[in-house]
């Protein structure tokens, strides 16, 4: 299968759309909403636009593909500032002991209190790839390829990276921690509440949701046992992000409860890892397996390759450059697979 990862553009509508059916719900950022992706795109199509390289208010949104056959395999997105328009809600987990000196006695508290913490910071989100792709390598493809074009662009992220996976849904499609927290006080249910989100924004939670801290204990077990848990088919993203340095530290969305990784942008392990290079010559003998990646904005590209490392530059195999488009002269970025 050749793979290659690019920007995704408004007539990719229609397989991001039937990507966004099968997502189960859940996925605020690939809403079921052919209006909403629409606009998505425009945005993204505006930000690939931007000439300036300063750091703006962008979405970027990107579809992978089968070149052999042209069917998307799934997509992602990135966030250059969070926060920026709208607030970006979280719950902390915070944590106090009490004492009692007539009981000796200390008794562990654990509190949930709404916070804007990372407004400003950058987010990759919006993943998803088709079931049916997800043994072929495809998913490192489509989430590390993000963290090269942060590098390619560096000037138009924040400092701070973080990523939210989606919590635990049950197979009627309710959240047991919406149901046990925040549901209480909106009176509709995860789906209606996540649709909402999706396609009208997060207002409402300013609105309705409670100012003071919650206490852990007050909640029920269903809700308690899936706090900071991302789904079950998210655990392998979560390893993903793990492995390129992002962290786990104590924030849930306030919708599902799931977990929220955070990283340092220069820390991302493939941004930092990775190497430019100018490519000299086409080749297909041997070589190291590599994400490779060339171009700028609207015109990048990323895929699976081989390269070779030789004076002056590097060779690289002509299937590889022809699916990102380039030839001897280019700069090209890789990163070993």
């Amino acid at each position: 299968m050749s793979l290659v990862w690019r920007a995704a553009r408004p007539e990719d509508l229609p397989a991001i759309y039937e990507m966004a059916k099968t997502t189960g719900g859940g996925f605020t950022n690939l809403p079921a909403d052919r209006g909403k992706l629409r606009s998505k795109l425009a945005s993204a199509a505006a930000a690939f636009a931007r000439s300036d390289e300063t750091l703006g208010d962008d979405i970027f949104m990107f579809i992978l593909k089968d070149a052999e056959t042209d069917r998307a395999l799934g997509t992602c997105q990135i966030f250059s500032q969070i926060g920026h328009s709208w607030p970006h809600y979280s719950f902390r987990r915070d944590s106090f002991a009490h004492y009692s000196a007539d009981l000796c006695r200390s008794i562990g508290i654990e509190m949930l209190t709404l916070v804007t913490d990372h407004n400003g910071c950058s987010e990759v989100g919006g993943l998803f790839l088709r079931p049916d792709a997800r043994a072929t390598g495809s998913g490192a493809l489509l989430a590390r390829s993000r963290y090269l074009f942060m590098r390619a662009h560096r000037q138009r992220f924040a400092n701070q990276t973080l990523a939210e996976l989606r919590g635990v849904i049950d197979e009627a499609g309710s959240s047991p921690f919406w149901e046990g927290v925040a549901g209480r006080f909106f009176g509709m249910s995860f789906r209606e509440a996540d649709e909402y989100k999706a396609v009208r924004g997060i207002q409402f939670i300013a609105d309705l949701m409670p100012k003071h801290p919650i206490y852990c204990a007050m909640l029920p077990e269903s809700a308690h046992a899936v706090l900071g848990v991302p789904h079950p088919s998210g655990r392998a993203a979560q390893r993903m992000l793990e492995n390129e340095g992002f962290i786990y530290d104590r924030y849930v969305d306030v919708f599902d409860g799931g977990p929220t990784m955070t990283v340092a942008t220069d820390s991302i392990a493939t941004l930092r890892d990775a190497r430019e290079a100018q490519l000299v010559a086409l080749s297909d003998e041997g070589g190291t397996e590599a994400i490779v990646a060339a171009g700028i904005l609207g015109a990048f590209r990323a895929t699976y390759g081989r390269i070779c490392i030789v004076d002056g530059g590097i060779a690289l195999d002509r299937a590889t450059a022809r699916l990102i488009a380039v030839s001897s002269g280019d700069r090209i970025t890789w990163v070993p697979r």
